[in-house]
């Protein structure tokens, strides 16, 4: 019962990228290598951010049960690195904008998932009791796939040179939300 549990939770977690890549077209282009220097480029942007955060910001030492809140909007803006990242692998990949967005995004997404949900899901999946976190763990995936091509499209849109200027405002709102997503719901 344990290996169907983890079994479900992993076609939940991982299908949804495969799916991706092989209805996409992204296969006919054997974009695959494009997609792993997207998510070679996600670790090194993780890498970078951990070594930031761990150098300039420590840990709070106020009061028990106290938010700081400044400290917090600073920790988040580090979060910003996300979006250059992404707009660097986005610049690297090759061919088509819709093509060059999910090879980008793609790649992110699946580079995020193998760092952050793998060995939770391998170890906790194939546990003696059945979780919902685990279910809970793929659908996020899921959601983690489509707020990243989101955010590529918005990179991608907002380099283009023919974008209307009325539209050049809520687009970079949106880009700051996706930046500041975490610090704007509380995850952190």
């Amino acid at each position: 019962m344990t290996l169907f549990h983890f079994g479900n939770c992993f076609a939940l977690a991982y299908f949804p990228y495969f799916i991706t890549y092989k209805c996409s077209g992204l296969s006919e282009y054997s974009a695959f290598w494009r997609c792993v220097q997207a998510g070679a480029t996600y670790v090194l942007v993780q890498l970078g951010k951990m070594l930031f955060l761990a150098t300039f910001f420590p840990t709070w030492e106020g009061p028990t049960g106290g938010f700081d809140l400044l400290g917090e909007f600073l920790r988040a803006t580090v979060d910003v690195a996300d979006l250059g990242g992404l707009q660097l692998a986005l610049g690297r990949g090759g061919g088509r904008g819709e093509l060059r967005i999910l090879v980008a995004a793609l790649g992110w997404a699946s580079a995020e998932l193998l760092t952050a949900r793998c060995v939770p899901l391998w170890v906790g999946a194939r546990g003696v009791e059945f979780d919902w976190r685990h279910l809970q763990m793929g659908l996020d995936s899921n959601i983690s796939l489509v707020r990243t091509v989101a955010a590529a499209a918005l990179l991608w849109a907002s380099g283009r040179h023919d974008l209307p200027p009325p539209l050049r405002l809520p687009l970079g709102g949106l880009l700051a939300a996706a930046a500041y997503e975490g610090f704007l719901i509380g995850v952190n």
